[in-house]
C-alpha cells in the first residue's frame, strides 16, 4: 500500500510563489508516474502536472510556463514550484501516483490534499 503526503500549501499574494512537496511511503517496487491535480470550489478536479519515472512532464494549459514539476527518485518525492500565482490558482492541490507493487500489480494512490489560496 502506498501513502502520499502533501506539504507546502498556504496563503500567498497574487504574483507570488509557492512550493508544494509530495512524499511517497509504504511498500511498492517503483512508481510509474506521479502528478498534481487541483480542485477549486464548484469546479471539477483538473490536471496540473505529471512526471513519469523517466522524467517526462505534462502540464495543464492554465499553468504552462508558470509551474514546474520535479522529482527526486531516490527519495520518492515530487515537488511543484508555482510562480506568478493568480487568484484562479486557488484550490486544493492533490498529489497522485501510479505505482508497481511488489506483486507486479499497478496501484493508484492519492494524497489528502493541501490548500493553496492566492489572495491579497
Amino acid at each position: 500500500q502506498v501513502h502520499l503526503v502533501e506539504s507546502g500549501g498556504g496563503l500567498v499574494q497574487p504574483g507570488g510563489s509557492l512550493r508544494l512537496s509530495c512524499a511517497a511511503s509504504g511498500t511498492f517496487a517503483s512508481d510509474i508516474v506521479m502528478g498534481w491535480y487541483r480542485q477549486a470550489p464548484g469546479k471539477e478536479r483538473e490536471l496540473v502536472a505529471t512526471i513519469t519515472s523517466d522524467g517526462d512532464m505534462t502540464y495543464g494549459e492554465s499553468v504552462k510556463g508558470r509551474f514546474t514539476v520535479s522529482r527526486d527518485n531516490g527519495k520518492s518525492t515530487m515537488n511543484l514550484l508555482m510562480n506568478s500565482l493568480k487568484s484562479d490558482d486557488t484550490a486544493v492541490y492533490y498529489c497522485m501516483g501510479n505505482f508497481f507493487g511488489v506483486d507486479g500489480a499497478v496501484y493508484a494512490a492519492w494524497g489528502q490534499g493541501t490548500q493553496v489560496t492566492v489572495s491579497t
